[in-house]
């Protein structure tokens, strides 16, 4: 138990029994939730985690071998929920950290109650009949710039991401959050979101899930949003007035009163 929350620098706060755990998306860590979680310490007991490479985590603990899929940071979510005894919980993940929960609910269903969704996508790449928002040429270069000059990179991309381009603070946030990643690791999970395809891993979901959905996502468009809700039983879609991929930071209390409401 302890080695899975050393190793995910597993934290728990919050005063209530029935558990929300929160999963960062690429290029994050826990702390990106520090806007929310407020607001449901008092009702809800909060558990918080990095994934291996990101905070404070075991970095040691790092294999390409499990985390070349989405599926080995979907055994961390369900170690963390074996390691507390945790069952019934409320799964709230940002960005790829949906359909890592989403394939650990599929795996696993018993542990969970609900799902939320903010900003997912089961596919990055353009398909026949299906829009993901990225050409493989276009994710190739994004690579190229990555794997050459990773700081740049995260200078450039992490302001586009965040979108809200009249609030530089708010790119800067990511920004640094994406300079705190390790760079080796941060490579290969970025590989491994963008060429994930798990469109059809949401019609085995049999839990209930919301899916929060903002305009001017530039890494899941609208179309990606619905198509969620189109392929996934029992999911409710709200689009956001938020702009950007990440409104649990840009507009914190537009998510927290969307996530309330689904509860």
């Amino acid at each position: 138990m302890q080695s899975i929350l050393k190793r995910n620098n597993v934290n728990v706060i919050g005063n209530g029994k029935q558990v929300m755990l929160f999963a960062h998306g690429f290029g994050c860590d826990q702390r990106s939730w520090q806007f929310v979680v407020d607001a449901f310490t008092d009702d809800y007991r909060v558990v918080l985690f990095d994934y291996v490479g990101s905070g404070k985590s075991d970095l040691s603990q790092y294999s390409s071998a499990k985390y070349g899929k989405l599926e080995g940071y979907a055994q961390d979510i369900l170690d963390v929920c074996e390691a507390l005894s945790l069952r019934d919980v409320i799964f709230v993940g940002h960005s790829v950290s949906s359909m890592i929960g989403a394939l650990a609910a599929v795996r696993e269903p018993s542990y969970f109650k609900k799902l939320v969704f903010i900003g997912p996508s089961p596919r990055y790449l353009n398909d026949e009949g299906y829009t993901g928002g990225f050409e493989r040429a276009d994710l190739e270069s994004l690579f190229e710039f990555m794997d050459s000059n990773y700081l740049g990179w995260s200078s450039t991309m992490a302001p586009a991401i965040m979108g809200n381009a009249d609030r530089p603070e708010l790119g800067a946030f990511l920004t640094n959050s994406f300079c705190a990643t390790d760079p080796e690791v941060a490579r290969e999970f970025a590989r491994v979101t963008f060429f994930s395809d798990n469109r059809a891993d949401l019609a085995k979901l049999t839990i209930e899930s919301l899916t929060l959905q903002c305009d001017e996502d530039v890494i899941a468009p609208l179309a990606v949003g619905k198509y969620v809700n189109a392929h996934t039983p029992n999911n409710e879609l709200v689009i956001l007035k938020a702009t950007g991929h990440c409104p649990h930071i840009s507009e914190p209390a537009e998510t927290i009163k969307a996530i309330k409401a689904f509860l």
